[in-house]
């Protein structure tokens, strides 16, 4: 693999570090090159760091433009890796002449790059904006400029996410801190706390903020140090305004220190007050020394700091929470030792040099690959998928979370649409490109573009919810066939159909399908008095078998922060409304009641489709006499996961709350409502409390007791039953990827 990195070549701050020590770290890897396009301190530092530099400064940019293309050319590069205005700007360029791939990393927020110079702000950022909407290929160095990018219309399946790491086995060897202090001739007191920030003085830095929290902490404790190591335009209107406030003897402006450890192993806390950033390297090199950190809530900062734990959060521009997080640590020197300790924990095994240069191999490989498959394909998306996505039901959530993993897990590279509700929601969560499932004239263009349209999952072909609901599913499957593209069916419960007109119209569209996959065998039987016998139908399992809970440290604090010791034992129940709701949800509350008094165990109520379901489960614990949980917060479906992984027992009416204990192994017990919830219990061979409409609470205690009396033998049946569902369920997207790899007639 041959990599072109292009650069400006007058960066400073994080974005030289990120760029030099990720080029340095490939370079072990592939083969990388470095243009600069301009002289200076980042050529000399990357030619003193071993990196192949070169340097490109004609005098005009089409001459730039001609030198990086016969580089490209002679020396036989298959993508170029761009870095801020002038490098996209030359990208697009080589890009439209040569036909390579090209991906920029965006190291901040570009629309406020040039907020100090209105003439590069319409110049120099205009161009960048225009830019970037021309490359393929988009890296975020934070969670957050990836949502940035998405809010703002990027592709969510062509952004990518590399935090920027460092060497945390490198020998710094910084001076003393003694030392330190007198070469800037400070003279501090032994016992006196030291609090920095490095960072360059621009608006966009937030010094103002350091500035009013430094005036307020040193109202109660006047013996506190600050430090600001850093130079930039805000240097003069800085110390005009800290000798306002006569911070004279406590704020020190040092100007630009080149040796960024010598300063943070002087200090005892470290802070950062930005408006905006990315993921900056102040804060990484301050975690290898183990030193307290304070932040601005900004870029991916939170990524890394759990406020609280391993250090503090404040938001842009709070001056005063700042300064009580300062003087916290200030007045607690085991709070500032244990979170500095943390922080190193953390950030040594998730953002290390070792894992950004990982991870930045494998967007290479990825972009590479789909670029090499979207040369040769008429297509614009291989797989269009369809269903009730958008609507904050974590049951559909899971199907769809399931169906995009199981197929990437396949084909990497796969290009996906979904038709959602809340498409920018779907997009940030999902990876996908995500369009209104109402926007009927793109939906048909996009149809023409596409190969394999996918129905599901879930039970969208029935009309218990609506004829509505029916039409624009089946409507949907009979456009996609009229656009020429293949359809399957994809892991769906069938019925029920209780209209005559609605099962002959779901008989005439239905049979024109290529496969229909099966998620239990009630849906089966549906088809067959249907008739439906044209497509290909096999019965496999829901794709929500497949999905990972949340790693248990996560899953405890949801728990905590929900008021719930995450050891209490805990029998989960899931509810929705349905018919007559007023007499199940006294009996229900009866039985959560008779599980307290009988096994001593907490009610864990569950909203599977937020916020609907809260509704009802205040409702019921309302009827209560004992005391119940309730998970208040909408959590991902992994998280759901696992939060349900934390129950002994699982008493439900949602179908995927049942799906997921019983993926997990833990004894359920149903509450149908529809089909195929009763499909699913018999599927899976487990007991059925009855209809919600006619529930009685002797029956259900009788069903409870049995469920938990049993329960080993239970958990042992159902972790061999899920073993063979988990596996059916992948066959979904193994029959899906092979249709999608079917060359056309």
């Amino acid at each position: 693999m041959k990599v072109l990195h292009l650069i400006g070549g007058g960066d400073v701050g994080g974005a030289k570090s990120h760029v030099l020590s990720l080029v340095r770290e490939l370079d072990k890897h592939i083969n990388v090159k470095l243009i600069s396009f301009r002289t200076g301190a980042f050529a000399d530092d990357a030619r003193a760091m071993g990196i192949n530099v070169e340097v490109v400064n004609t005098g005009t940019i089409f001459s730039d433009v001609r030198k990086v293309l016969r580089i490209v050319r002679e020396e036989g590069y298959e993508l170029i890796h761009s870095h801020g205005a002038k490098a996209n700007m030359i990208a697009v360029l080589v890009k439209r002449l040569t036909g390579l791939p090209v991906v920029t990393t965006v190291h901040s927020d570009y629309r406020l790059d040039y907020l100090q110079n209105i003439f590069k702000m319409f110049s120099f950022g205009l161009i960048n904006m225009v830019s970037l909407r021309f490359i393929d290929f988009h890296i975020a160095v934070s969670k957050n400029f990836k949502t940035m990018l998405i809010e703002r219309k990027f592709s969510p399946q062509n952004i990518f996410t590399v935090y920027n790491g460092i060497n945390f086995n490198q020998e710094i060897n910084p001076l003393p801190k003694e030392e330190f202090l007198k070469k800037y001739n400070l003279k501090f007191g032994e016992n006196d706390v030291i609090i920095g920030i490095l960072a360059r003085l621009d608006p966009v830095k937030g010094l103002d903020t350091f500035l009013k929290a430094a005036n307020a902490v040193i109202k109660t404790n006047p013996t506190a140090r600050f430090l600001i190591a850093g130079d930039g335009p805000e240097r003069k209107s800085l110390e005009k305004k800290a000798a306002s406030y006569g911070l004279q003897n406590n704020v020190f402006f040092l100007g630009f220190v080149n040796k960024p450890y010598d300063f943070l192993n002087s200090i005892d806390i470290n802070t950062l007050t930005s408006l905006s950033e990315s993921f900056p390297y102040a804060i990484l090199e301050g975690s290898l020394l183990k030193k307290a950190t304070i932040s601005s809530n900004v870029g991916g900062i939170s990524d890394l700091i759990e406020s609280g734990i391993n250090g503090f959060l404040f938001e842009p521009g709070d001056y005063e929470t700042l300064a009580g997080h300062i003087l916290t640590l200030i007045n607690d020197p085991a709070l500032r030792k244990k979170m500095g300790e943390k922080i190193h924990e953390k950030a040594s095994s998730h953002f290390s040099l070792d894992n950004m240069c990982k991870t930045q191999l494998d967007i290479y490989e990825t972009i590479l690959l789909r670029s090499f498959r979207n040369s040769r394909s008429k297509y614009r998306y291989d797989a269009i998928i369809s269903g009730y996505y958008g609507f904050k039901n974590i049951g559909d959530d899971a199907m769809l979370m399931a169906i995009i993993d199981n197929l990437r897990m396949y084909r990497r590279d796969l290009r996906i649409l979904v038709l959602s509700r809340n498409p920018l929601e779907t997009g940030l969560v999902y990876n996908v490109d995500s369009i209104n499932r109402f926007n009927l004239l793109k939906i048909l263009l996009i149809m023409r573009n596409s190969k394999l349209f996918i129905n599901g999952g879930g039970s969208l072909i029935q009309d218990n919810t609506s004829t509505r609901s029916l039409i624009y599913y089946l409507g949907m499957i009979w456009l996609a066939k009229k656009m020429g593209m293949k359809v399957m069916i994809y892991a769906n419960g069938i019925g029920p159909l209780n209209k005559e007109k609605n099962r002959k119209l779901t008989k005439k569209i239905v049979n024109r399908v290529d496969v229909i996959t099966l998620r239990e065998k009630l849906s089966y039987e549906e088809l067959n008095n249907l008739k439906i016998q044209s497509p290909r139908i096999k019965v496999t399992a829901d794709p929500a078998f497949t999905i990972i809970p949340e790693k248990i440290e996560r899953v405890n604090q949801l728990l905590i922060d929900e008021g719930i010791d995450p050891n209490e034992q805990l029998v989960g129940i899931s509810v929705r409304k349905w018919g007559e709701h007023e007499k199940y949800e006294t009996t229900i509350a009866e039985l959560a009641d008779y599980i307290v008094e009988k096994y001593g165990m907490k009610p864990l109520f569950i909203a599977m489709h937020y916020p609907e379901d809260l509704a009802i489960i205040q409702n019921i614990t309302s009827k209560m006499k004992n005391k119940s949980f309730v998970i208040t917060n909408k959590p991902t479906v992994s998280e759901m996961l696992g939060i349900i992984g934390k129950t002994q027992m699982l008493i439900g009416m949602r179908l995927h709350a049942l799906i997921f204990a019983a993926s997990l192994g833990i004894p359920v017990v149903g509450m149908v409502y529809e089909p195929k919830v009763e499909g699913f219990m018999q599927y899976i061979n487990q007991a059925s409390a009855g209809h919600v409409n006619s529930l009685e609470l002797e029956h259900m205690k009788k069903i409870v007791d049995e469920t938990w009396e049993n329960r080993e033998a239970i958990k042992k049946e159902l972790e061999k039953n899920t073993a063979v569902l988990k596996d059916k369920a992948l066959e979904n997207a193994k029959i899906a990827i092979e249709m999608i790899d079917e060359k056309p007639l």
